[in-house]
């Protein structure tokens, strides 16, 4: 199989044990592409739907091999805890095999420039300080999500393409526009405090890049709505990849799990 090698690809909030990720579109994409450093930015695992509810089919499990498939196969592996895998930040940082598992890491891009590399929930601050909140949000979240599952059900049986009900709805209010916006300004702000030249994150699941007050804000989207990845090629520029746009032909070998 011709893959398509990176430099570096960052993926964030696969959210992995939930009803809303795409776990058979992402391993399309890792049987596509390869790289010689892989960071997970959080919210891989969904450790606060698995709190409610166990849901765990085969192919979340083959996400998980086919990384420590790259692991195994000289690709360096580095997982970034999140809000919902947060449960790891009690062991962090920490060796699992050939995958570092950490908070936070620091990223130097072919041109020299150093980027933070965070899941981003560090600065929500109704994540931070009312998690309550935040999980009355997952929750609402997820309705949205089995919304979207109906939409795109629908779709299919006319060959239309995924289109994201939950994302569209994210984007016309006010108010989580409004979040957005708050959440990028105040990681730049961070980030150029600390000496920065960029930032490389999730959470928000909202893909951009972008220059933030002259801070090269980058974030990776997730693989619930966008179905998005953060690349940098050998000539040191960053790419977004929108796999949401790819029929999923399945070309992964079924077969084969790592």
């Amino acid at each position: 199989m011709n893959q398509k090698k990176y430099k570096s690809i960052w993926l964030s909030d696969i959210h992995l044990g939930s009803k809303g990720c795409q776990a058979e579109r992402l391993l399309d994409f890792l049987y596509n592409h390869s790289c010689e450093e892989l960071y997970l930015v959080g919210d891989i695992v969904d450790g606060w739907r698995m709190e409610q509810s166990l849901f765990w089919p085969q192919a979340h499990t083959n996400v998980l091999r086919r990384f420590l498939s790259y692991a195994k196969d000289d690709t360096n592996v580095n997982y970034i805890t999140g809000n919902h895998d947060e449960f790891l930040r009690s062991y962090s940082p920490i060796l699992l095999g050939n995958v570092k598992v950490t908070d936070r890491a620091i990223y130097t891009s072919l041109s020299g420039k150093k980027y933070l590399v965070i899941h981003g929930d560090q600065f929500d601050l109704v994540t931070k300080y009312s998690k309550w909140i935040s999980k009355l949000g997952s929750w609402a979240y997820e309705l949205l999500m089995a919304t979207n599952r109906v939409v795109n059900f629908f779709r299919k049986n006319f060959n239309l393409g995924y289109w994201s009900f939950s994302a569209f709805v994210k984007h016309k209010v006010k108010s989580a526009v409004n979040f957005i916006s708050d959440f990028e300004s105040a990681l730049a702000f961070a980030c150029k405090k600390e000496g920065f030249d960029g930032v490389i994150c999730g959470h928000i699941h909202s893909v951009a890049n972008e220059m933030i007050d002259e801070i090269h804000y980058l974030n990776c989207g997730d693989w619930v709505e966008s179905c998005t990845a953060l690349v940098e090629d050998y000539e040191g520029r960053f790419h977004i990849i929108d796999y949401s746009k790819y029929t999923n032909n399945q070309n992964y070998p079924k077969d084969k799990v790592a």
